[in-house]
C-alpha cells in the first residue's frame, strides 16, 4: 500500500496511540483506552486504511 498519511499526521496518531495505551495500562480510562493501538500503528507504518476508503491522503505531493 502506498503511504496516505504526512510527518505531522502520523506524529499525532503516535502520540495519541501512546497516550492512550498509558492511560489504558494505569487503569485511568479502562479497557477502551487499548484502542489507541489502532493509531500507533497507523502513524508508524504511514498507511490509514480508512484514509484509503474514503480517498484522502495527508501526504505531500512529490515534485
Amino acid at each position: 500500500m502506498k503511504p496516505n498519511e504526512g510527518t505531522i499526521d502520523r506524529a499525532v496518531r503516535v502520540i495519541a496511540g501512546l497516550v492512550l495505551i498509558g492511560l489504558a495500562a494505569t487503569g485511568t480510562v479502562g479497557i477502551w483506552g487499548w484502542i489507541g493501538i489502532v493509531p500507533l500503528l497507523t502513524g508508524a507504518i504511514g498507511v490509514c486504511p480508512a484514509y484509503a476508503i474514503l480517498g484522502v491522503s495527508t501526504c505531500p505531493m512529490k515534485k
